[in-house]
């Protein structure tokens, strides 16, 4: 558990100073660990180090690490979510980062509302064009916004991105910028603030850069867990 918490309070440290390196409260910034693909035990070792929130990508690893852990922390899916998996993640999820779709929005309506839940969601948006990535173009985003934004079994949250991987972690800020900007054009285009008050941008590589540039949500994996290939035998 040392090294695991010592690696968590080091990523804490450089949250907390990004954010006064710009004048921003670091409450303000909410942390993912990231744990696809890392062991349970290592999960809990996390959780016990004071993780709150942790991220998934595949469905039936979240499915059966939840089943495995339980609640005592944020279930969080930032993967590419297909239509016919929705039923299996909306009764606990707190936060579905990837939406880029009316047709996923839906399902995740439906599904939430057979239960009498609101599901919180973001809308991802694909701001450099990657053909390898989803979500939605920048000029699709905000009729995608409003659609969701009347969907009543959904809270539309905000706006997540995935700029390609950086050399420098400054090749990512001129899409954080995107982002923000965007968000500014959403709320000044009539989505009211608390339905866009997320912006889940930055990763390892580049997550300072992004609260620097207005992140409230950063998913943060390698620097909590070590390098992805080392505990990668283990799915539970």
């Amino acid at each position: 558990m040392g090294e695991i918490a010592d690696r968590l309070r080091e990523v804490r440290r450089r949250i907390s100073e990004a954010a006064h390196r710009v004048g921003r409260n670091p409450d303000e910034i909410r942390l993912v660990a990231v744990s696809k693909t890392k062991p349970i035990g290592l999960i809990r070792e996390a959780i016990d180090a004071g993780v709150t929130a942790l991220g998934e990508n595949y469905v039936q690893e979240l499915v059966s690490k939840r089943e495995a852990i339980g609640d005592p922390v944020e279930w969080h899916f930032i993967g590419h979510l297909q239509t016919n998996k929705v039923r299996q993640i909306v009764p606990f999820c707190s936060l579905i980062h990837g939406v880029d779709s009316l047709k996923l929005a839906g399902e995740i309506d439906r599904r939430a509302g057979m239960i009498g839940r609101r599901q919180a969601v973001l809308i991802e948006v694909n701001l450099a064009g990657e053909a390898s990535k989803f979500g939605v173009g920048e000029d699709e985003a905000g009729d995608l916004a409003k659609a969701i934004a009347v969907l009543p079994n959904l809270r539309l949250a905000g706006l997540m991105t995935m700029p390609p991987y950086p050399e420098d972690p400054e090749e990512s800020r001129p899409y954080f910028v995107r982002l923000r900007e965007l968000q500014e054009r959403l709320r000044q285009g009539g989505i009211p603030p608390e339905r866009c008050s997320e912006l889940s941008m930055g990763m390892t590589a580049d997550y300072e850069i992004a609260i620097e540039e207005g992140a409230t949500i950063v998913r943060v994996g390698t620097a909590i867990f070590g390098s992805r290939d080392d505990t990668a035998t283990v799915h539970a």
